[in-house]
């Protein structure tokens, strides 16, 4: 009965809600019509948004690396997604020589599109309800370990029935803060080649500086393919792998967008918090997010010392610089919305609702779990900014966790007898190459003593690791560098004598054993109030959900496929934001483009090539029928990080856009829908096949897609890039 009355809810309340708030799993889409999707311009079934039997736009999206999505966009498994998605797989494959980050990459014909290492996409099969399998054997009077047991073992028999030996991966989360669950059948592919990017001067036109705002003016995309054996089949990369035929790809199309049209997105948003109550985001805002942000920062002055001196360093190093600034920006953004928006309150006022229902008569299971939750946050508040700290040292501070990586390493490495290190030597030579590959010594020494001394300073010494305090940071640079784990060279000559006293002895060793050590007596220390929690944050909402059963209620963002619906949108004119002559704020153009363009600026510089373009009007047939070459635009989609890089499809299921990116106003997003400011910032799709085929002219791959075309579609001129620009090198690995 009670998951008979939680289902209830789940589909009252999406019939209530608003079409643009939502992430909402795949496989409801059916037993949801009563939203009558269709009212809102959509103009397919149910079966054709997901089946498992039959190809459906499920097909066309891909989870891009696990941390972006993408889409196919051809019969040959042609892959849009972001610039800032691809970006890691552009610097990898530059040099200094080969620039691929600042002068793009095109490959002109099939045989130069080159392995992007490292990267997959991963394919949903299909998904299914594990809730009442799981729940019955689950109550509230489990202990954590015991509810983790079962939980564990259920997922280990559904994987092992749903794998087929293997060929799947299958994986089951849970929803509703544990209260359902659901598992996914997914067929990943992991040879994916780099066929084209834009230079960053496109592909990252405003940098920190438009990150996060509107209006936007960024060719925010790049394209890549999947490649499979002759059968369809994933394979690991191969000469002989051929591109992948896929079960369905989006059309693309080129009748432009206007407020009001139904816009839909796909993909896979990683983590969203709807259900954290006014105690946590007190925390959050107040603690956690300020120390990430001060520790963010530290970490990208360091980085950007160092890329300013050097090519190969700037290279080396900036996918991780662009993450650290992307999460830097949207951090303080969250602390900014939250304190305009008024975001605190607005919880207080849901949690009165569930207090005074939950003091009802056959309620008393729900009575108390806020109070309780309000003196966790008391209890993990220091601990948590000490996450907080720790998170951005272990992260951006290399040395300790490339000593913990490469130490294990060598540390089984030493401990074989002569043939078990000729065996095990092709490993541990991998792991040395694979650490060591982008590393700047003077930058990560730097870094070490920069992030210890902040997280001394900052940390209360009650909660904070003992290892990481009692180190000297203005010298530990010194104690790195006499490290075995120093550098390439002294890990290499460590393999050529191995000793475990040595190893044993090695202070930078010593302090990567010791902060492990630290952190899981720390979570021993806390455990039980942690599972407590989790469990008071499960039944909160199980309670909130019956509370309200008039309000909309759908599952947090998880990295499952999710969908979300509204329309192309505005936002209000702002006095301090300039348009560049764009009134009907819901789309941005080359004016506006041009018109932010700074000659030999990092974040605003562009290619004189698009400046030329712009100045002929030659803009082809990717015009909107206005006349004007449209760059950017926004919808009311709700979407948050991973959703980077989705399609935003018509009523027809044709392409419009790649999403790409949040407006400032709405930061406060993952934490609580903002219906008036929260929108989507989408690439245009016709400014992405503007920049691959005027720009590029790299035409080959527009004739590989399905165009829809409109009835004021301007003519298909095919003017070419010179051939300077056209030209390409043939895109090598770097080694």
């Amino acid at each position: 009965m009670k998951r008979i009355v939680l289902l209830f809810t789940f589909l009252l309340s999406f019939v209530q809600m608003r079409a643009d708030e939502g992430m909402w799993l795949l496989m409801l889409i059916k037993r949801l019509n009563g939203v009558d999707m269709q009212k809102e311009g959509l103009h397919l079934t149910p079966e054709e948004i997901y089946s498992v039997n039959n190809s459906s736009l499920k097909d066309a999206i891909v989870s891009f690396g696990g941390f972006c999505t993408g889409e196919i966009v051809s019969s040959q498994g042609l892959i849009f997604t972001n610039h800032h998605c691809g970006y890691g797989a552009v610097a990898a494959a530059s040099t200094p020589e080969k620039d691929y980050l600042k002068n793009g990459f095109w490959a002109m014909k099939q045989k130069d599109e080159f392995n992007a290492k490292d990267l997959y996409v991963r394919f949903l099969v299909r998904m299914d309800d594990a809730t009442q399998r799981i729940n019955s054997k689950l109550n509230n009077s489990m202990t954590a370990e015991q509810r983790k047991a079962v939980i564990d073992a259920e997922s280990k028999a559904i994987q092992a029935e749903n794998s087929e030996n293997g060929k799947y991966t299958v994986v089951v989360k849970d929803f509703f803060n544990g209260n359902e669950f659901y598992y996914f059948v997914y067929q990943d592919y992991k040879d994916i080649r780099l066929v084209g990017a834009p230079p960053s001067s496109l592909g990252k036109f405003g940098g920190d500086t438009d990150n996060w705002e509107w209006p936007r003016h960024t060719a925010d995309f790049t394209v890549f393919r999947v490649y499979a054996d002759a059968a369809g089949n994933p394979a690991e990369f191969s000469p002989s792998n051929v591109p992948l035929k896929p079960k369905h790809f989006l059309p693309v199309s080129l009748k432009g967008v206007k407020p009001g049209d139904f816009s839909m997105i796909l993909g896979y948003p990683g983590r969203t918090n709807r259900y954290l109550t006014s105690y946590g985001i007190e925390q959050m805002v107040n603690k956690d997010y300020p120390a990430w942000v001060e520790a963010s920062k530290l970490a990208m002055d360091v980085m950007k010392k160092y890329m300013d001196k050097d090519k190969a360093t700037q290279l080396n190093y900036a996918s991780q610089y662009a993450s650290v600034a992307n999460y830097w920006k949207n951090r303080q953004g969250t602390i900014d919305a939250v304190i305009k928006n008024g975001t605190i309150t607005d919880k207080q006022k849901i949690e009165d609702i569930y207090r005074k229902w939950s003091i009802l008569p056959g309620n008393t299971e729900y009575d108390g779990v806020l109070d309780d939750i309000e003196v966790y946050y008391k209890q993990v508040s220091d601990r948590n900014v000490e996450r907080n700290y720790m998170s951005q040292l272990s992260r951006n501070a290399k040395y300790i966790t490339l000593a913990l990586q490469v130490g294990s390493v060598l540390n089984a490495y030493a401990a074989q007898d002569m043939q078990g290190r000729l065996t095990m030597k092709p490993k541990v030579d991998a792991a040395i190459k694979a650490a060591y590959e982008n590393f700047n010594t003077q930058l990560e020494g730097e870094m070490l003593n920069s992030m210890v001394n902040l997280y001394q300073t900052r940390v209360k010494k009650e909660v904070a690791s003992p290892t990481i305090m009692g180190l000297d940071a203005k010298n530990l640079s010194n104690v790195a560098y006499s490290s075995i784990f120093a550098n390439k060279t002294s890990a290499t000559n460590f393999i050529l004598n191995p000793d475990r006293l040595k190893l044993d002895a090695d202070p930078l060793w010593k302090i990567a054993k010791g902060l492990v050590e630290d952190q899981k007596l720390a979570a021993e220390k806390y455990s039980k109030v942690d599972d407590n929690f989790a469990k008071n944050n499960r039944l909160f909402l199980a309670g909130l959900m019956k509370s309200m059963p008039e309000k909309k209620f759908y599952p947090d963002a998880n990295s499952t496929m999710r969908l979300t619906y509204g329309t192309v949108d505005k936002l209000p004119i702002r006095s301090d934001r300039n348009y560049f002559g764009v009134t009907d704020n819901y789309y941005t153009d080359m004016t506006g483009l041009v018109g932010k363009y700074k000659k030999g600026d990092e974040e605003f510089d562009l290619p004189q090539r698009v400046i030329d373009l712009y100045n002929m009007k030659d803009f082809g047939q990717y015009a909107d029928a206005a006349g004007y070459m449209p760059v950017n635009f926004l919808s009311n989609n709700d979407i948050t990080g991973g959703n980077s890089g989705s399609p935003v499809i018509d009523g027809d299921g044709n392409l419009i856009g790649i999403a790409f990116d949040g407006n400032s106003e709405a930061l406060s997003g993952d934490i609580v829908f903002e219906p008036e400011w929260q929108k989507t910032i989408n690439v245009d799709v016709r400014f992405v096949l503007w920049t691959i085929d005027k720009y590029a002219g790299a035409r080959r791959l527009i004739d590989e897609l399905q165009l829809v075309r409109g009835e004021n579609t301007p003519a298909d001129t095919k003017t070419k890039a010179p051939k300077a620009e056209r030209k390409t090198t043939t895109g090598k690995k770097k080694k």
